[in-house]
């Protein structure tokens, strides 16, 4: 039997053990969980990689969880809003007007103080296009008050690429692509001269047609012509306009473009290009790891398409291609944020870029990322985008404009034609938005 002395000595012990088991157990019960929702099916593997080296780092568990298809995951998101039930950090896929809606509703938090704080360096290490598109500067048409609401976790942009074993085969010299329109006319008549297939691209996705011409639209006339022209103050049978149209007409006949690229969608014209059938490719930068997976030997390069006129410099679309928000009503706002500063540093993002072959937001490791991926990066600064011109063209418009491409690339229609059927609809619209 136990004396009274052992008897105290062995209560005292088995009360601290329990006190000490429930501290360790109230410790790990209180740690921090931050609850992210993506659509990047391509980057769970390296997301939850991220998300073990944060936890062993800041003992903060990070849970991404992927919904996909897109649609999917744009309709759980909103049902999410709905019921004031969305997670710590989120994306949305969608225009601009659906961010500033959900920002309204108070679910986007305003990110500018954080980005500026103690002199940080935060806002400088991304590419200012990337934060462009996160952000709502003063006087903006959806009445949100001026700031950054979004941290660009990748870049994209949208180029041309070349095959550059089919370029030479062709006689041209594949460290020089073509620059000029009319060099690209020629190198299509020897496209055409081979039998061979020349630009693919997703054009049966119809706003791909409308990013290639409207690159041109920049390059011919402008941006304040073409910003003119969505307000409705210039219209589209304007000769600038019709030259734009025509260079699907020349394209079509010099044989730059290849076969059925009305009715190609953008997975099919990856599968040609890949397997090199095709010179040249009009594609995002995404188009770096599908390549891979296709064909990792496959040798090719980035391009500027070629300008069409010296008036204005070529541009392209770009920007953030995925960013993250702070859920405005999240108890864990200021660790999301934490969590994000250390997601977008340089060390980060050239792990992200290496795993995915995806463009980092973080322009400072640039160095560490492939020849091919830098080539999309360093035409950066010709980047523009719908979402920050700050005008929107109606739907049916657009629908009109790409789909009037369509017919002239088929020989159905003439131009000119084109551009008085888009004008018409054009008044329409504008008398329906009168009344």
């Amino acid at each position: 039997m136990l004396n009274l002395k052992s008897f105290l000595m062995l209560f005292f012990l088995s009360v601290g053990f329990f006190l000490y088991s429930g501290c360790s157990f109230n410790k790990t019960e209180s740690k921090a969980t931050l609850t992210i929702w993506h659509w990047m099916t391509d980057r769970q593997t390296a997301f939850d990689e991220l998300a073990k080296r944060y936890e062993k780092a800041y003992a903060t568990k990070v849970n991404f969880e992927l919904y996909a298809p897109s649609d999917a995951y744009s309709q759980k998101i909103r049902a999410a809003a709905q019921g004031a039930n969305l997670p710590d950090i989120f994306g949305i896929l969608g225009e601009k007007r659906d961010f500033a809606s959900f920002i309204k509703a108070g679910h986007i938090l305003d990110l500018t103080s954080y980005m500026d704080e103690n002199s940080s360096q935060w806002r400088k290490s991304f590419f200012e296009k990337a934060l462009a598109v996160n952000e709502f500067p003063t006087g903006n048409i959806y009445g949100i008050e001026p700031g950054i609401y979004a941290v660009p976790i990748d870049i994209m942009t949208i180029q041309m690429v070349y095959n550059k074993d089919l370029l030479k085969q062709l006689g041209f010299n594949p460290q020089k692509p073509a620059e000029t329109f009319a060099e690209l006319l020629e190198i299509g008549k020897k496209i055409k001269e081979a039998k061979m297939q020349g630009l693919v691209s997703g054009w049966a996705e119809v706003w791909m047609i409308d990013c290639f011409a409207n690159n041109y639209a920049f390059n011919i006339m402008g941006q304040d012509k073409v910003l003119a022209t969505i307000r409705g103050e210039v219209p589209y049978t304007d000769p600038d306009w019709i030259r734009v149209l025509s260079l699907f007409q020349e394209m079509r006949d010099a044989g730059v473009l290849a076969t059925g690229v009305v009715t190609m969608v953008n997975k099919t014209a990856e599968q040609i290009f890949a397997t090199e059938k095709a010179v040249f490719a009009f594609n995002g930068s995404w188009c770096v790891n599908v390549y891979k997976g296709m064909n990792p030997n496959l040798n090719y390069a980035t391009m500027l398409p070629p300008k069409a006129s010296d008036a204005f410099p070529m541009s392209i679309w770009g920007g953030a291609g995925s960013s993250f928000m702070v859920n405005g009503r999240s108890k864990q706002k200021q660790e999301a944020v934490k969590f994000l500063k250390w997601f977008t540093d340089k060390e980060q993002q050239a792990y992200l870029s290496e795993a995915t072959n995806n463009l980092p937001a973080n322009k400072v490791c640039l160095s560490q990322i492939s020849e091919v991926l830098s080539g999309f990066a360093k035409n950066m600064d010709f980047a523009t985008h719908p979402n920050i011109w700050g005008v929107w063209e109606f739907p049916a418009v657009i629908e009109a404009w790409d789909k009037g491409i369509q017919s002239i690339i088929i020989g159905e229609k003439r131009p000119e034609q084109v551009a008085s059927e888009v004008q018409k609809i054009k008044e329409r619209e504008l008398a329906k938005k009168r009344q």
